[in-house]
């Protein structure tokens, strides 16, 4: 499959004759030349710009592989190219650059950004992919959206919200517990508390993440101010007993006895990929609903839910941004898609249900023009 890679660049016009050449190419694109330049938004009519997004990774964070550089991390970029013109038509180009320092990228991405109608951020390590994330944002006026962050944190919370309904929950009575504080672990923390999340706490590899805990650096101290209002410290198993949710987003793993310890018919999320931080037999044995990363059980938490709906709704509308209304809107459409056939094995839609797609772009513009973040109102 992955032989010669996976997408291609094709043309929406046949060119069979000289007239043909001359109106494509010169003379005739000429005055399209003159007209954008004389009106810049005309390139979103006239160019590809409408419906092209730019997939930019350094290869430092690649699926569980870690920093295998940018060309080890092409075939995932292309990957996410091919979905998201699957599911979203949207046409994605990867662009897998030789560089880490943050300036770099940065300066790469401004550089670049005029021929495209969208950012994608993939596979780039923290704390470095907020910063770059957040000021890409504030310089472009387009969707700047970060993958690992926050399509990860879309469908977990539309997983969540089903898995609140079959255990007779609402979000706002339930305790979590999220293991990993980096780019996935963050965003879905923040995303929860948007949602009205009863009460979370934030594990790393050094333990549970409080205010009196020494040396934390900028994002991890913004985690710590605005969780764990009971103060659980030491080993993430202190606030896992008695806990309605288990989150994972780290390669760490986590002990039966502590699973056992949680509230009868928890949620267990164990999204590690390809191992899970407990094993789904392992959770069946205490909880009501498991989600994985893998397709070979129930409940995937796949971002390809999100991506390409998403970005199908921002193009449509032309958003200057993606703000956590879209988000948020994002995360209720997927969840609803679900709808009479909800059950414990049925959290969250199938990526080739038809119907995600469609109804995550349409609630992505819907809220994107709410928000006045929209230049094109249909």
């Amino acid at each position: 499959m992955h032989r010669g890679g996976k997408i291609e660049i094709r043309p929406t016009v046949e060119i069979n004759d000289t007239e043909g050449l001359s109106l494509a190419y010169t003379p005739g694109v000429a005055r399209v030349c003159e007209a954008i330049a004389a009106e810049p938004d005309l390139a979103y009519d006239y160019t590809w710009k409408s419906n092209t997004v730019l997939i930019v990774t350094d290869g430092t964070a690649v699926l569980g592989l870690g920093d295998i550089g940018p060309l080890g991390a092409l075939p995932v970029m292309e990957g996410k190219a091919l979905l998201f013109k699957n599911f979203g038509g949207v046409d994605a180009i990867p662009m897998c650059l030789d560089c880490k320092d943050t300036e770099d990228i940065i300066d790469t991405v401004l550089r670049i950004a005029p021929g495209f109608g969208g950012i994608n951020l993939e596979d780039i390590s923290a704390p470095r992919c907020f910063e770059i994330e957040s000021r890409l944002q504030a310089q472009l006026k387009m969707p700047i959206f970060h993958d690992d962050q926050h399509g990860t944190a879309i469908v977990v919370l539309a997983a969540l919200l089903n898995a609140a309904k079959v255990t007779g929950r609402n979000l706002s009575d339930l305790r979590v517990v999220v293991s990993g504080a980096g780019a996935a672990g963050s965003a879905v923390t923040v995303m929860l508390r948007e949602a009205g999340i009863g009460e979370i706490a934030v594990a790393d590899s050094k333990g549970l993440i409080h205010v009196g805990r020494d040396h934390l650096p900028p994002a991890k101290k913004y985690l710590a101010d605005r969780t764990n209002p009971s103060g659980f410290s030491g080993p993430i198993a202190n606030a896992l007993a008695g806990a309605d949710v288990f989150i994972g987003v780290s390669a760490g793993q986590v002990p039966e006895a502590a699973i056992a310890s949680m509230a009868p018919d928890c949620i267990v999320f164990a999204l590690a990929n390809p191992t899970p931080e407990v094993h789904p037999d392992v959770s069946s044995k205490y909880a009501a609903v498991i989600a994985t990363g893998r397709s070979d059980f129930p409940n995937q938490i796949n971002n390809v839910l999100a991506f390409p709906g998403l970005f199908r709704g921002a193009l449509d509308v032309r958003a200057t941004c993606v703000t956590a209304n879209m988000k948020l809107a994002a995360a209720y459409a997927i969840a609803n898609v679900v709808g009479k056939d909800l059950s414990p094995q049925h959290v969250i839609p199938s990526p080739f249900d038809r119907r995600v797609a469609r109804n995550v772009s349409a609630a992505v513009a819907h809220a994107a023009i709410d928000e006045g973040v929209a230049r094109l109102v249909p």
